[in-house]
């Protein structure tokens, strides 16, 4: 890559004291006592200030690589000639929304482009009350949908932080349909069993609801849950669930933020994988650079990469679970996977500190990753979808490296185990400070086993 240039307009420690004066303290940092300045990226890696190369795990934002040179491209072109509103005749935007569409089903066929995803969630809820003339949401306990009020007001995962953690009167919760630690288990149920559950607590909700003159106008849920714990749902979920919602007279709200565009590996959309949709400002420039997205998806077969790469990770990740205690549960599909750490293996015991430890650790042997979920314990892996098999395999042995020094550090290691430790970490202290985390088939696992051996029920699309 050809730069011209300084990449570093003033030292770090500027950069720094400048973000502290000026910069809100609530847009969180990665590594808050230690944060990167990251200068440019390319492809599934980023680079800090002195020319430092990270593994990016998590930017799932740069869904087709950073700086893809198609993408930039077609951006700067656009750029050059034209950059307005939508209120304008444009041929961008008509012919990227004939091509979006062409990705779903037949019923999903008008298109609104706007800025984020929390604009998008705002705008079908918007959507949802004006046809259905009814307030009331259902959402997933430690669901994200946004940081906007209205989308703050259905995020669990926001709401239960501020305000004394009370929710609005027109926001009904259902449980997350977790099979490892949720109300109903795959200890105690098969996955089919799981999935009727679940949607029969939505069920109860809408019935509860409308005995209190209340009435459901929407039901909005991720695909496949991200802020929750990178949960994939189980069988009908989905099917049933929606069911439920259209015969009480709601709609209901896919929420494809971080699980569209193929990340999958199987479908271009998130729900697809359950056989039952919302979606992106219209000016030229953001629609010229979402047709070069589209075209470079296509033309490298992206999807097909986070399949045949996705399938071998968890494998990769099922094998490190039969070693390591600390690995409670391996879920996922394609380029959406989660690791959920445990320090007790019988009473599922949330390994916190221990996955924060493990998020500085990845930064020390340049891989950035970050946690997710209710306690913060699970690994979530996101990355772009250009991530290959070499980019996989070093992920799973610094894994596997860094896992063993956990557990020997927690005495959870048998002494005959080798521990494969680098000499330059042997005598690190675990400690965690929250370091890493933000508050704000064959080829896919549901997750749900305890024991090390278990193989989980692979989820077929």
């Amino acid at each position: 890559m050809n730069i011209t240039g300084p990449l570093e307009k003033i030292p770090r420690e500027e950069t720094l004291r400048l973000r502290k004066a000026y910069i809100g303290g609530s847009c969180a940092l990665f590594f808050k006592s230690d944060p990167l300045k990251i200068v440019r990226g390319e492809g599934q890696y980023m680079y800090d200030e002195i020319g430092r190369k990270y593994l990016d795990c998590i930017n799932n934002v740069a869904h087709v690589g950073h700086c893809h040179p198609h993408v930039v491209k077609a951006g700067a072109e656009q750029m050059a000639l034209l950059y307005t509103n939508n209120r304008y005749l444009h041929d961008n935007l008509v012919l990227y929304a004939q091509r979006l569409t062409s990705y779903f089903p037949n019923k999903l066929s008008v298109c609104y482009f706007v800025n984020s995803g929390s604009e998008a969630n705002d705008l079908a809820l918007r959507l949802a009350r004006a046809h259905t003339k009814k307030e009331d949401v259902i959402v997933l306990d430690a669901a994200y949908h946004g940081h906007l009020t209205s989308t703050t007001d259905l995020s669990p995962y926001k709401f239960t932080k501020i305000n004394d953690g009370k929710k609005k009167d027109w926001v009904h919760v259902a449980p997350l349909p977790c099979g490892y630690r949720g109300k109903y288990t795959s200890t105690e149920y098969s996955q089919e069993e799981l999935g009727e559950l679940y949607s029969n607590e939505v069920k109860k909700l809408i019935n509860e609801a409308h005995n209190n003159g209340r009435n459901i106008g929407a039901f909005i849920v991720e695909s496949i849950i991200s802020c929750g714990g990178q949960l994939l749902l189980p069988p009908n979920y989905l099917r049933n669930t929606y069911k439920y919602v259209r015969d009480g007279g709601g709609v209901c709200i896919a929420d494809e933020v971080q699980t569209g565009f193929g990340r999958t590996g199987k479908h271009m959309w998130g729900f697809e994988l359950q056989g039952e949709g919302k979606f992106y400002g219209g000016n030229p420039v953001s629609i010229a650079i979402a047709n070069a997205v589209l075209d470079v998806i296509e033309k490298e077969h992206l999807m097909e990469n986070a399949s045949k790469v996705g399938t071998h990770l968890l494998k990769s990740l099922m094998e490190l679970k039969s070693r390591h205690p600390i690995i409670g549960d391996v879920r996922g599909i394609g380029f959406f996977i989660g690791v959920e750490l445990v320090t007790c293996q019988s009473t599922k015991t949330p390994g916190t500190e221990e996955a924060c430890y493990v998020i500085r650790r990845f930064k020390e042997e340049w891989i950035l990753m970050s946690t997710e979920g209710k306690y913060g314990n699970v690994l979530k892996f996101k990355p772009p979808m250009v991530f290959n098999m070499e980019n996989a395999n070093h992920f799973i042995n610094v894994l596997d490296r860094i896992l063993y020094e956990v557990e020997d550090k927690l005495g959870l290691v048998d002494s005959n185990q080798p521990l494969a430790l680098s000499t330059m970490h042997e005598n690190k202290v675990l400690t965690s400070d929250n370091e890493g985390v933000v508050s704000d088939s064959e080829d896919s696992y549901s997750g749900g086993s305890i024991s090390g051996d278990e193989v989980m029920m692979p989820i077929k699309s």
